[in-house]
């Protein structure tokens, strides 16, 4: 419901914008600065408020697991989507920050972790 009105307010200023031109003459100006406001809220919400708008307010966000790897667990620090995965090939755990377009994205590696082998269990 949030990311709706996000929308709805950033088509409103592109058609604010869009009238503005044209009711001062000047429709080429504002459908640049309709243009502007446009991409700035479509990479606003792209590269940061998707994910705030899905730990804040609830919502939908799809993430892929890589290639050979298996998904361990998630969770939230701060604002952030922390998400841990096992790679079975390099016996390694990857804890990596989700970020879109990987730009200012935290990354942990952990060498000889292997969580999905079965332990030894001492029988009372």
């Amino acid at each position: 419901m949030v990311t709706y009105l996000y929308w709805a307010a950033v088509i409103a200023l592109v058609v604010l914008a869009l009238f503005a031109g044209s009711r001062l003459g000047h429709l080429g100006k504002g459908a640049i600065v309709a243009g502007v406001i446009f991409l700035a809220g479509w990479l606003a919400y792209y590269f940061h408020y998707q994910q705030v708008f899905v730990k804040r307010f609830g919502g939908v966000m799809h993430i892929k697991v890589p290639n050979g790897q298996r998904h361990l667990g998630s969770t939230w620090k701060d604002d952030n989507l922390w998400i841990e995965n096992f790679d079975p090939k390099t016996n390694e755990c990857i804890f990596s920050e989700y970020s879109k377009g990987n730009l200012l994205e935290g990354r942990v590696i952990i060498r000889n972790c292997n969580p999905l082998m079965e332990q030894a269990v001492p029988r009372p």
